[in-house]
């Protein structure tokens, strides 16, 4: 049975096709070029055809992958692909989740809710296979191309070398119909955990494997399990030191088993063998179909530095989490969101280049440091590394079951958050003075239902590099420029919502929020201050407040 026949895909592609590019005497220069076709570089393709940048995609595939890999999609990620046309197949098609159990042998110990607040249209967490979210992305990227997005994709278009010569940089490119070059005013890495471009510059990962390993198993079968996340640390079927289990759609189920660094990773992806795993597990009675199956190892590593020059690193080709905590794909979102604003308004010519890339390095390492330090904390409960390690984990398991104080202290992998970007060199003033912790700058704003919709839907335009500020419950222009910048005024008034009181002003009576293209704040004050708005809207596109 082939892939496509296992998760009744359309198997969207983009094969190859002689670009006019091979046959001119001298090289096509792009703004912006992608290398790698997967659902970051896809991602940050239509973010960047969105705002009118022209951005050429060189992959060499022919379409979207093979093997559910990634299936768990955070709120944030949800709410930038609301953001850029293509989250509601997503959450139509996912399987909507928030609640999570943790069990020690047959006994739950711990349950956790990641949403236990309403007022957001995008739910806590969707489990989803990866090939559907590329499928999304790829459909949205097509149909901006149709609106006249200037997004190129070519498919079996591998790239040989990468060469930055100052002003630009000089890509070679071989294809079935022979070798090419191409040049672009910048370039974006998006080609995985194993970068070809990170290894033509000499660039390496820092960080750590962790001696210990995973076999993952999609599954398709009937069953009575519910919609949630459930972990088993020392399951009692035997059949892994560590079970997880949640759901996808088609009736698929994903399981991880923790196998130990000594596992004979041949024999234990044999049919047979994992076939053996499954029904310890589900029950030997239970009917099922294998559908894909794999083996991972914890990896928390970065590099020093995302950008040098011209050349730019995202999603896994920048950095790399272990899987519990849903935090790759999560990420890499994340990290496309933060730079399709800034090479806009770069390219544009309105902002400095390099404070702007420094921005990007500052508050994305941020976020990858933020993520390793979970993961690896997760990483070391699950599998601790000292007899000390482990009797302290088998005592935090054992009294969570009858306390509540130790149940904090059970890390089966904290799922995915929002990154804030405390200390960014972007981030203004807060003068708020009692406002909310949420929503200080270098904060993702939170949403809000409002008469007609949410809050996130007007904040941030895909077509555009527009700041917009909010101001509630206080005085300020329908329209504010500067910089060469041209930022909306939405006034609101907190009488008409507790949850945007809440979330934005908590005991201030009024306040006024710089918002950034991605929806992070920038800087907020009690009041309008025409001057501060500047300085502040100055320093958040990198040039002096």
């Amino acid at each position: 049975m082939t892939f496509q026949d296992r998760y009744t895909l359309a198997y969207k592609t983009y094969p190859y096709e002689k670009s006019p590019d091979q046959d001119l005497p001298a090289p096509v220069r792009h703004p912006v070029v992608i290398v790698g076709g997967g659902p970051i570089g896809m991602a940050l393709a239509l973010d960047l055809g969105l705002k009118g940048v022209g951005v050429l995609v060189l992959d060499d595939h022919e379409g979207i992958g093979m093997g559910s890999r990634a299936v768990c999609y955070a709120k944030r990620t949800l709410e930038i692909a609301d953001r850029l046309g293509c989250a509601g197949p997503m959450v139509e098609k996912g399987v909507v989740w928030s609640l999570g159990k943790v069990f020690h042998r047959n006994e739950k110990i711990y349950e956790f809710n990641l949403l236990p607040e309403e007022g957001h249209k995008m739910p806590a967490f969707i489990n989803l296979q990866q090939p559907y979210l590329e499928m999304n992305i790829l459909d949205r990227v097509h149909a901006a191309r149709a609106e006249g997005a200037p997004i190129q994709v070519r498919g079996k278009n591998r790239v040989d070398a990468v060469a930055d010569k100052g002003d630009h940089v000089e890509i070679t490119v071989m294809t079935p119909d022979g070798q090419y070059t191409v040049q672009a005013d910048y370039l974006v890495a998006c080609d995985g955990a194993n970068s070809g471009v990170r290894a033509m510059l000499g660039m390496s990962f820092e960080g750590e494997v962790f001696k210990d390993s995973f076999l993952i198993a999609d599954v398709r079968m009937k069953a009575d399990f519910p919609t949630e996340r459930w972990f088993w640390f020392d399951p009692p079927s035997g059949s892994g030191a560590s079970q997880l289990l949640h759901k996808q759609p088609d009736d698929v189920w994903r399981i991880d088993f923790q196998i130990g660094w000594g596992a004979n990773r041949t024999e234990e992806l044999k049919e047979a063998n994992v076939r053996r795993r499954v029904a310890q597990m589900i029950g030997e009675d239970v009917e099922f179909d294998l559908v894909w199956s794999s083996i991972y190892t914890f990896q928390c590593k970065r590099m020093a530095e995302f950008h040098r020059g011209r050349v730019i690193f995202a999603g896994d080709a920048a950095h790399q989490v272990s899987p519990f905590g849903a935090r790759g794909a999560n990420s890499g979102l994340q990290d496309t969101d933060n730079l399709a604003w800034k090479l806009k308004l770069i390219l544009d010519g309105t902002a400095p280049a390099e404070p702007l890339l420094k921005s990007y390095d500052a508050e994305r390492i941020h976020g990858a440091d933020e993520n390793i330090r979970n993961s690896t904390r997760a990483t070391d409960f699950i599998t601790p590394k000292s007899e000390i390690s482990a009797l302290f984990r088998d005592a935090v398991l054992t009294l969570a079951a009858k306390h509540d104080f130790a149940r904090p202290l059970v890390n089966s992998g904290r799922l995915s958050v929002p990154c804030t970007y405390d200390g960014s060199p972007l981030n203004g003033p807060d003068t708020l003075a009692d406002g909310p912790e949420r929503t200080r700058p270098g904060s993702p704003c939170p949403d809000v239902p409002l008469e007609g919709g949410y809050l996130l839907d007007r904040l941030g335009d895909a077509r555009g590099a527009q700041f917009q500020i909010l101001a509630i419950d206080t005085e300020a222009p329908a329209r504010f420029t500067a910089h060469g910048l041209d930022c909306d005024v939405m006034r609101l008034s907190a009488a008409d919502s507790e949850m945007l009181r809440a979330r934005y002003l908590g005991a201030a009576p009024g306040a006024v929020y710089l918002i950034r293209p991605d929806q992070h704040v920038a800087a907020r004050w009690a009041g309008w201050d025409e001057s501060a708005v500047a300085a502040a809207l100055g320093r958040a596109i990198g040039k002096e407040g």
